[in-house]
């Protein structure tokens, strides 16, 4: 008898997920509250999957012998209870996926640098030649590279909405980078719901696994405290030796089966002190399936990170504009606020997390000449700064923002945008907010030069 399965969700995941689940002979139903978005629609189309919009036929769908989420459809949503009531399995596509193939996972979580270390995890081991996905997050569908590809080793990036729709999983490495709060709203408020949700990353995994993580992060300390580390376990520092990769005197010091080297941050394309966490990670990772040291000292060199992480985007009059729109919580924005030397004229703002900007004032008072906040509703961010930063203006236009920024910057300052909050009030989401950004002070450059132009 063939299976009728549900999947919630039209996105990159929820059709990944349809096709992988009709390749195996399942019944696949897609649903999706909100309308789907047209290439998606011409995939299912082309491959005769069933499909709704604009609603969920509960009927239907408890009838599924399991359901496939959405990570953006939260536990709490009422077909997500009516479905664990009725002890219909509800899963991740992740998870689905891992089912139908025998590669080996490089895992990457943490509130923030996943992207990043993802990213160069991955570039490390295909510049070795690595028959390798990347997936997760990042890429395509992990469940969609199954169904069409024959890879040996697959990079995740995954999120904790991702995780908590994970239960039979291993991976073969797991990275932690740190924990902070974020997304309180999905879990109850309660940091402990996140950090457990962020620890399932090393669920199933056995004493040959290897778990990556940076223990300087007190809550990912304090949820090591109440558990035992089924896995081979290497550790990363920013202060302190006594760790498997440290930092030190401007380089990495790497101490991994049999390498002891040094790495000088001279040689590595990205910059900051977080982003030094990020490459010992993704280092660790890559020796930890046997990727050649020369192979990965010349990956470090030659990667190219992400858009809207601590981007260049211009430089006007001796004003530099950076593009920090991935900084959607506090604690990416204390990266971004202490990667830099200069005077910043901070724009910040954005759909709130339940954020406590107590936490910047340090960095604030030390590097921020001036706050602009861009958001549909400031108040949050006009009390919290007010006193603390001398020239603060609000503003939910993102063109006017960048116009009072280089307002209030002299030559020599640096613009930068990292949120510290969600795009949702007046974007898309933090991409259109970064690619807005990066096309509004394009525009206002050339707004500038055309007018010296005429003036000369």
């Amino acid at each position: 008898m063939i299976k009728p399965i549900a999947i919630l969700g039209s996105g990159e995941s929820g059709t990944g997920a349809a096709l992988l689940a009709q390749k195996h002979g399942f019944d696949v139903f897609v649903s999706d509250k909100s309308l789907i978005p047209d290439k998606y629609k011409a995939i299912l189309d082309k491959h005769n999957i069933s499909y709704e919009e604009g609603s969920h036929s509960e009927a239907k769908i408890l009838k599924s012998s399991f359901v496939i989420k959405s990570p953006g459809i939260p536990d709490k949503a009422e077909l997500v209870q009516k479905l664990r009531a009725a002890n219909i399995p509800v899963i991740s596509e992740i998870e689905f996926a891992a089912r139908y193939t025998n590669a080996y996972f490089i895992v990457v979580t943490g509130t923030n640098g996943k992207t990043t270390t993802t990213l160069l995890t991955y570039h490390l081991l295909k510049k070795a030649g690595f028959n390798v996905g990347l997936a997760g997050n990042v890429g395509e569908s992990l469940a969609k590279q199954v169904a069409t590809e024959n890879f040996d080793y697959y990079v995740l990036e995954l999120s904790s909405f991702q995780l908590d729709g994970m239960f039979e999983f291993k991976a073969g490495v797991a990275i932690l980078l740190n924990i902070t709060p974020d997304h309180m709203d999905r879990y109850e408020y309660k940091i402990e719901n996140y950090v457990n949700s962020k620890f399932r990353v090393i669920q199933n995994m056995a004493e040959n696994d290897v778990f990556i993580y940076y223990p300087e992060s007190k809550l990912l300390a304090e949820g090591l405290k109440t558990r035992k580390l089924p896995t081979t376990s290497l550790t990363i520092s920013l202060t302190e030796e006594d760790h498997t990769a440290f930092y030190a005197d401007n380089s990495l010091k790497i101490k991994y089966k049999d390498q002891n080297l040094t790495i000088p941050e001279s040689n590595i394309s990205i910059k900051g002190k977080h982003n030094m966490i990020n490459s010992m990670a993704a280092v660790l990772a890559a020796l930890s399936v046997d990727v050649p040291v020369q192979s990965i000292e010349e990956g470090l060199q030659d990667f190219k990170n992400a858009s809207h992480r601590l981007e260049f985007v211009a430089e006007i009059n001796g004003v530099t504009f950076i593009n920090d729109s991935k900084a959607t919580n506090v604690d990416s924005v204390t990266y971004a606020l202490d990667s830099y030397t200069q005077p910043l004229v901070w724009i910040a703002g954005g759909t709130d997390k339940g954020n406590d900007y107590a936490e910047l004032d340090e960095l604030v008072k030390k590097n921020v000449k001036a706050l602009v906040c861009l958001g549909a509703d400031n108040a949050k961010l006009l009390k919290a700064f007010s006193g603390k930063v001398k020239a603060i203006e609000s503003t939910d236009e993102i063109n006017m923002a960048i116009k009072k920024s280089f307002e209030l910057a002299q030559p020599g300052d640096i613009v930068l945008l990292s949120p510290a909050c969600a795009s949702f009030d007046l974007f898309k989401n933090y991409e259109d907010r970064g690619d807005k950004f990066k096309a509004g002070v394009l525009n206002f450059k050339k707004e500038i030069e055309l007018k010296q132009s005429i003036n000369e």
